[in-house]
């Protein structure tokens, strides 16, 4: 019988590994970039930081210690330096795609971190796993920037899952939009018209704000802001303001809003407060060629004819009137059903010319008794 030497012994009983094995190994060695392992070969096992996790950041030496059992994938058996490569993520990134596969075919919904920021979408953290999420499944409407999202958690769905190509898409998109439209279809079943709502100002325009009733969006036209003038939303309204309205209309899905409200009607007690003789003062509004819009308090205007402007003939109003005047006139007519007032200042001047012609006469006659008492004396 021929003698076996120690090596030939030794080398019998060492295993024989390939590429893509999945083996166990004990850690012998941790340093700053790479992990090695004894895995019963004659090579010891290198796992570097990059096979080890997605994380570039990872403390190798705060995740595992000497004499840990790990259980890893062979990349290469030889590196060329006599050393075996291993892999740990792709061995977890193996088991992940059965998770993610799963969860395809049963449309879980997953929540993951943003990782990463692409020129396309987002990269997407899920346990050992990635997950790419197009810019376009993002959210439901055109997203300028996708750098808020970074490090945000974020919930999806997978639309494609193919391990084969690296391909694991998630859409956020469909959820959101499902999630709006169940919202949506809530909010439609409580209200009505007429019922006061809490909401937040979503959007301005120049016809308008868009309100956030939590489920659904109602406009709030410019002319349904206040019984006043509203020349620009904006400057009554910011986005993110919480306000109060009442359901106006409800037309399918559409909800129009209203802050006009009956116990705020300035025209509520106008009959009693502007009366036809009553003298009151107001300022300018605004002016067109048939004459001008006085103010005489929010959503109250009243129309001075240019032919009640005054005595003598004015041709334009802007040619003696400027908008922010303030007038002093008289109520001609008040019409509750239409809601208008008529104002005269050209009544008033008429009536100061007629009292000072009679005090005029008075005095004239008072002269005249005076001359006719000394004639009799004398």
């Amino acid at each position: 019988m021929s003698e076996v030497s120690f090596e030939e012994m030794l080398e019998d009983s060492l295993v024989t590994i390939h590429n893509g094995e999945v083996v166990e190994g004990t850690v012998i060695g941790v340093k700053d970039n790479e992990i090695i392992l004894n895995i019963g070969y004659k090579a010891d096992g290198i796992l570097t930081r990059n096979e080890y996790s997605n994380n570039s950041d990872i403390d190798l030496t705060e995740e595992v210690k000497v004499g840990d059992k790990m259980t890893v994938k062979v990349l290469k058996v030889n590196d060329g330096d006599g050393q075996v490569l291993l892999t740990y993520k792709r061995l977890q990134q193996d088991k992940m795609n059965k998770v993610f596969e799963e969860a395809f075919e049963n449309r879980e919904v997953l929540t993951g971190k943003v990782v990463a920021v692409l020129k396309g979408g987002l990269s997407v953290a899920y346990g050992e796993g990635r997950v790419f999420v197009p810019a376009s499944l993002v959210s439901d409407m055109y997203e300028r920037d996708l750098g808020k999202y970074q490090d945000q958690d974020i919930e999806f769905i997978l639309t494609e899952v193919n391990p084969h190509k690296r391909r694991i898409i998630g859409d956020r998109k469909q959820l959101i939009v499902e999630r709006k439209k169940k919202m949506q279809e809530e909010l439609m079943a409580r209200i009505e018209v007429g019922m006061m709502v809490e909401g937040t100002v979503k959007n301005l325009t120049d016809f308008g704000a868009f309100i956030d009733l939590g489920g659904a969006d109602g406009l709030l036209h410019i002319s349904e802001m206040s019984w006043g003038r509203v020349d620009d939303p904006k400057k009554l309204f910011k986005v993110g303001d919480k306000v109060s309205v009442m359901i106006k209309d409800i037309a399918d899905s559409k909800i129009a809003l209203t802050m006009k409200l009956e116990e705020n009607n300035p025209w509520k007690h106008a009959a009693d407060k502007y009366q036809v003789g009553t003298v009151i003062t107001g300022k300018v509004a605004r002016m067109t060629d048939f004459g001008a819009f006085v103010e005489l308090e929010e959503g109250i205007d009243a129309l001075l004819h240019v032919s009640q402007i005054s005595i003598d003939h004015v041709e334009k109003p802007s040619d003696v009137l400027k908008a922010g005047q303030e007038i002093t006139a008289k109520i001609v007519d008040f019409n509750d059903e239409s809601k208008k007032i008529s104002l005269s200042i050209k009544a008033l001047e008429i009536e100061e010319k007629k009292a000072a012609e009679e005090e005029k006469t008075d005095s004239d006659n008072v002269e005249v008794d005076a001359d006719s008492g000394e004639s009799a004396e004398e």
